[in-house]
Protein backbone atom coordinates (compact mmCIF):
# COMPACT_ATOMS: atom_id res chain seq x y z
CA UNK A 1 0.00 0.00 0.00
CA UNK A 2 3.39 2.33 1.03
CA UNK A 3 6.48 2.50 -0.20
CA UNK A 4 9.21 4.09 0.78
CA UNK A 5 12.46 4.73 -1.79
CA UNK A 6 15.70 5.77 -0.34
CA UNK A 7 18.65 7.17 -2.24
CA UNK A 8 21.67 9.17 -2.19
CA UNK A 9 23.64 7.10 -0.08
CA UNK A 10 27.44 5.74 -1.90
CA UNK A 11 31.14 6.02 -0.86
CA UNK A 12 32.80 8.88 0.65
CA UNK A 13 36.17 10.07 1.94
CA UNK A 14 35.94 10.97 5.65
CA UNK A 15 35.03 14.52 6.19
CA UNK A 16 33.18 14.61 2.93
CA UNK A 17 29.09 15.29 2.53
CA UNK A 18 26.15 12.91 1.20
CA UNK A 19 22.61 13.93 1.06
CA UNK A 20 19.52 11.01 1.32
CA UNK A 21 16.76 11.31 0.17
CA UNK A 22 13.45 9.14 0.69
CA UNK A 23 10.17 9.12 -1.05
CA UNK A 24 6.94 7.72 0.11
CA UNK A 25 4.28 6.95 -2.10
CA UNK A 26 0.27 4.79 -2.21
CA UNK A 27 -2.36 5.26 0.47
CA UNK A 28 -1.37 8.40 2.12
CA UNK A 29 -3.41 10.58 3.73
CA UNK A 30 -0.87 12.05 5.26
CA UNK A 31 2.67 11.16 7.53
CA UNK A 32 3.12 11.49 11.03
CA UNK A 33 6.80 11.52 12.56
CA UNK A 34 9.81 9.93 10.17
CA UNK A 35 12.75 9.36 11.22
CA UNK A 36 16.45 8.18 9.79
CA UNK A 37 18.06 4.65 11.18
CA UNK A 38 21.13 2.98 10.16
CA UNK A 39 22.86 -0.49 10.97
CA UNK A 40 26.19 -1.28 10.84
CA UNK A 41 27.90 -4.76 10.43
CA UNK A 42 27.13 -6.46 13.29
CA UNK A 43 25.47 -3.83 15.05
CA UNK A 44 22.07 -3.29 15.85
CA UNK A 45 20.22 -0.64 14.34
CA UNK A 46 19.74 2.76 15.52
CA UNK A 47 18.47 6.01 15.47
CA UNK A 48 19.96 8.52 13.87
CA UNK A 49 17.89 11.34 13.36
CA UNK A 50 13.69 12.18 13.80
CA UNK A 51 11.59 14.61 12.33
CA UNK A 52 7.67 15.17 13.13
CA UNK A 53 5.09 16.29 10.76
CA UNK A 54 5.52 19.99 12.79
CA UNK A 55 9.27 20.02 12.06
CA UNK A 56 10.08 18.89 15.26
CA UNK A 57 13.66 17.07 15.35
CA UNK A 58 16.20 14.72 17.67
CA UNK A 59 19.05 13.46 16.85
CA UNK A 60 21.43 10.93 18.08
CA UNK A 61 24.51 12.30 20.06
CA UNK A 62 26.70 10.85 17.59
CA UNK A 63 25.48 12.54 14.69
CA UNK A 64 24.49 16.20 16.27
CA UNK A 65 25.81 19.53 14.72
CA UNK A 66 26.86 17.16 11.96
CA UNK A 67 23.59 15.93 10.36
CA UNK A 68 20.23 18.00 9.66
CA UNK A 69 16.94 16.07 8.62
CA UNK A 70 14.50 17.85 7.15
CA UNK A 71 11.07 17.18 4.87
CA UNK A 72 8.26 18.53 2.45
CA UNK A 73 5.33 17.54 3.90
CA UNK A 74 3.92 18.61 0.41
CA UNK A 75 5.30 15.74 -1.72
CA UNK A 76 5.93 13.22 1.11
CA UNK A 77 9.79 13.41 1.38
CA UNK A 78 12.14 13.28 4.01
CA UNK A 79 15.73 14.45 3.91
CA UNK A 80 18.73 13.79 5.80
CA UNK A 81 22.21 16.26 5.07
CA UNK A 82 24.89 14.35 5.94
CA UNK A 83 28.34 16.75 6.51
CA UNK A 84 32.13 15.42 8.06
CA UNK A 85 31.34 11.85 7.37
CA UNK A 86 33.45 9.71 9.66
CA UNK A 87 34.10 5.71 8.74
CA UNK A 88 31.92 5.01 11.56
CA UNK A 89 28.93 6.39 10.12
CA UNK A 90 28.89 3.56 7.75
CA UNK A 91 26.30 2.04 7.79
CA UNK A 92 22.54 0.72 5.80
CA UNK A 93 20.54 3.47 6.29
CA UNK A 94 16.21 3.33 6.74
CA UNK A 95 13.60 5.69 6.28
CA UNK A 96 11.18 5.13 8.36
CA UNK A 97 7.58 6.67 8.51
CA UNK A 98 4.06 6.94 10.51
CA UNK A 99 1.48 6.87 7.86
CA UNK A 100 -1.93 7.80 8.02
CA UNK A 101 -3.67 5.94 5.11
CA UNK A 102 -6.99 7.17 3.39
CA UNK A 103 -9.59 5.22 5.55
CA UNK A 104 -8.37 7.03 8.98
CA UNK A 105 -5.48 4.23 9.88
CA UNK A 106 -2.23 4.40 10.62
CA UNK A 107 0.66 1.66 9.41
CA UNK A 108 4.62 1.98 10.30
CA UNK A 109 6.77 1.58 7.31
CA UNK A 110 10.19 1.01 6.65
CA UNK A 111 12.08 1.45 3.58
CA UNK A 112 14.08 -1.23 2.24
CA UNK A 113 18.09 1.15 2.83
CA UNK A 114 20.84 2.80 1.38
CA UNK A 115 24.13 1.89 1.79
CA UNK A 116 26.68 4.70 3.12
CA UNK A 117 30.42 3.79 3.01
CA UNK A 118 33.38 6.92 4.04
CA UNK A 119 36.76 5.72 4.22
CA UNK A 120 39.49 7.08 6.11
Amino acid sequence: QVQLVESGGGLVQAGGSLRLSCSASGNIFNINDMGWYRQAPGKQRELAATITRGGSTNYADSVKGRFTISRDNANNTMYLQMNSLKPEDTAVYYCNADIRHFGNYYTNYWGQGTQVTVSS
